[in-house]
């Protein structure tokens, strides 16, 4: 486990435990279930993953390994850790991936409430016929679908959890999607942010691809929102959208980008 910046607690964060090595962080862990763990991967005795082992990944807090060695950043996100950070980083990094840490406990913390009132209506018998298609799922519920011309059906309004309720965002005022570790943050034509549950390989299958498309491993773009396209280095685009944003075009996706534009630089 590792310290916080000194500012950290202008963030109303409270350090309920420190640890010098693996086996102090699986004891401070198991005795006193903080909400997120800070975890360097190097410590004596146990390393990092071992200390995921130990406590087991399924009762292990929301987690942010911290490590020298950007080699290790695929291995954390192989036992699900929400966010690492690599050596040094700045007190903003840190922030960031604080503030991802605490939106995910609110996710979370939203899903196990509805999960519960789920559970209640059923027992009680005030839930016919089970549970209705859109309560099923993550944190996102299947939002209302519209036919496409070759009978596929793709999302219209995507419903997104606000703290006590549920937000309707129309798919056509979504500008574009970025990926925020397990979700996919999606930016509107008024500039908010909305943190949906979803990776963005099963949200490209739901956009339309008449008007969405997928133009980096982390950023789908709505097309009705490309103000202009700059070619950039290594055979790369820029798509500058109508709300200001600079987006890039991976060289892995510019032949799909080119194709859907018509493009012939």
């Amino acid at each position: 486990m590792n310290g916080l910046p000194d500012s950290a607690s202008s963030m109303h964060a409270k350090v309920v435990a420190t640890a010098s090595t693996g086996r102090e962080a699986v004891s401070a862990i198991e005795e006193h279930d903080p909400d997120v763990v800070l975890l360097d991967i190097q410590m004596p005795g146990l390393n990092g993953f071992d200390v995921v082992q130990s406590v087991g990944p399924e009762r292990m807090p929301v987690t942010i390994f911290i490590t020298a060695y950007d080699q290790h950043a695929l291995q954390a996100f192989d036992v699900a850790a929400i966010d690492y950070l690599l050596k040094p980083f700045e007190d903003d990094r840190f922030y960031e991936a604080l503030d991802r840490a605490r939106r995910h406990i609110h996710l979370e913390a939203v899903d196990a409430a509805r999960d519960r009132l789920l559970d209640l209506l059923k027992a009680t018998g005030k839930l016919e016929g089970g549970v209705p298609d859109d309560a099923e799922g993550t944190a996102t519920q299947k939002g209302e679908e519209v036919p496409s011309s070759n009978g596929e059906e793709y999302l219209e309004r995507i419903p997104v959890r606000k703290a006590k309720e549920i937000r309707i965002v129309p798919s056509l005022t979504v500008a574009y999607v970025k990926s925020d570790g397990p979700y996919a943050e999606l930016h509107t034509a008024d500039g908010s942010k909305h943190l949906i549950r979803e990776s963005m390989k099963a949200l490209e299958n739901q956009l339309d691809p008449s008007r969405f498309c997928r133009i980096h491993r982390s950023t789908i773009i709505n097309l009705d929102f490309v103000e202009s396209v700059e070619p950039n280095y290594n055979d790369r685009y820029v798509v500058r959208l109508v709300t200001g944003e600079r987006l890039d075009v991976s060289r892995r996706r510019r032949d799909t980008f080119e194709d859907r534009f018509g493009l012939s630089f």
